[in-house]
């Protein structure tokens, strides 16, 4: 047994190195990794949080179609990292090029390398250039895809306002899971707006590899009110599949042949951040497969996958399920740094649809965890039935207090 002066200097050796906080590492400062870090320093504030990003400035993609159309500035969209900082996280600008979970840290573009307890990955998407068949980063300065929110909405905005009257705009939509599934429509009802104003004999055409997409009836019954013979819909079985594209005549082929058309938004298909991938975080089907209760992966252990890149049952890929899914993350990562099991919350989803400034659908969504499967939960007023006043009012709401939750600001 100790003596009484042994105990005194043990007790004293501790106080002065006392056990070092937790460390936890963040790779991707979007909704879902911003929103995280803030959370982890919310429930606990003893944790070391270090949050990592290349970029300095973030432009959120949700309300980006509405700079596209100019009924905001892109701007408006931007956040910065000092409300991250000031919640006591560790901002650095720059990029995990890879990380070690045998001696869990990862390394960094820099040539750093940062040891953690717990990492989490929220690398977002990566656009699969080369479908269709020509469509390259070149070509996406012709024919912009506008799907990661900064100079492509710039640019699709100069390519809408330049078209002439009775021009036709064309957007292609890719099959298989993507970011925000009702976007592309929302897009279309949006250019379809700004053309009823400035272009009046312009028409919209939706090329769609898919043979459905959210909420269909409601948005085609809007269309034909809001505007009528504007906005065409086109399914694969009637040529809707675009396979190859000529970036210098804007043209775009399909199995019902070739069309010109004046703007061409060619929306590629997606896969989850390159982080992702080369770490082995991802499955055979390209996303990240996790466990319900946690997100933690199911292929690394100690490394937990939120937002877009993951797989969370029926959840959509959106700003909304990023939140939710970040605030279950951190609960279970504090719970585990803490010896204590996870315990799921019901997560809540919504996404707004604006079919012009002044009216929108809200499309909300309740997800619980149900035998170890993220489920959705059935709601009594999941869907809106027309595009209304109120909900373009709760979209800006909504929009304000995402990103004050998310970004602190």
């Amino acid at each position: 047994m100790l003596g009484t002066g042994a105990l005194a200097l043990a007790r004293a050796v501790s106080a002065r190195n006392p056990p070092a906080a937790p460390r936890v590492v963040i790779a991707g400062a979007g909704f879902a990794g911003a929103c995280c870090a803030l959370q982890l320093r919310r429930l606990d504030p003893a944790i070391h949080v270090t949050l990592i990003d290349p970029v300095l400035t973030y432009t959120t993609c949700p309300m980006s179609n509405e700079a596209v159309v100019g009924a905001r500035t892109l701007q408006s969209l931007s956040v910065t990292r000092e409300g991250l900082r000031a919640a006591g996280i560790h901002f650095r600008q720059d990029e995990v090029t890879s990380f070690d979970p045998t001696r869990r840290n990862v390394r960094l573009a820099s040539g750093s390398t940062l040891a953690y307890e717990r990492l989490v990955v929220a690398p977002g998407i990566r656009l699969l250039y080369g479908q269709p068949e020509g469509y390259d980063e070149a070509a996406a300065r012709l024919m912009p895809h506008a799907w990661l929110a900064g100079t492509q909405t710039s640019t699709l905005g100069n390519c809408l306002r330049s078209a002439a009257d009775g021009a036709t705009v064309a957007i292609s939509v890719p099959a298989g899971l993507m970011r925000c599934p009702p976007g592309p429509y929302e897009r279309a009802s949006l250019m379809a707006w700004w053309l009823k104003q400035h272009r009046k004999r312009c028409k919209v055409l939706i090329f769609d590899a898919n043979n459905h997409f959210p909420r269909q009836d409601t948005f085609t019954a809007a269309w034909a009110q809001m505007y009528p013979g504007m906005i065409e819909w086109v399914p694969p079985s009637e040529g809707g599949l675009i396979t190859r594209i000529s970036a210098p005549d804007r043209t775009l082929y399909s199995s019902s042949g070739a069309h010109r058309v004046s703007v061409a938004n060619i929306i590629p298909p997606q896969a989850p951040g390159m982080l992702a991938l080369t770490s082995g975080l991802s499955s055979g089907h390209g996303w990240c497969p996790v466990k319900a209760a946690s997100f933690e992966s199911q292929l690394i252990e100690q490394v937990h996958v939120i937002g877009d890149a993951c797989i969370a049952g029926a959840m959509p890929k959106s700003a909304s399920a990023a939140s939710s899914q970040a605030q279950q993350c951190a609960a279970a990562i504090v719970a585990a740094l803490g010896g204590r099991k996870p315990v799921p919350s019901e997560m809540p989803t919504v996404c707004y649809s604006l079919l012009a400034p002044s009216a929108a659908l809200a499309i909300r969504g309740q997800f619980s965890l149900q035998e170890d499967e993220i489920r959705a939960v059935p709601t009594a007023s999941a869907v809106d039935s027309a595009p209304s006043a109120a909900a373009a009012r709760e979209a800006m709401l909504w929009y304000r207090e995402i990103r004050s939750s998310c970004f602190a600001i």
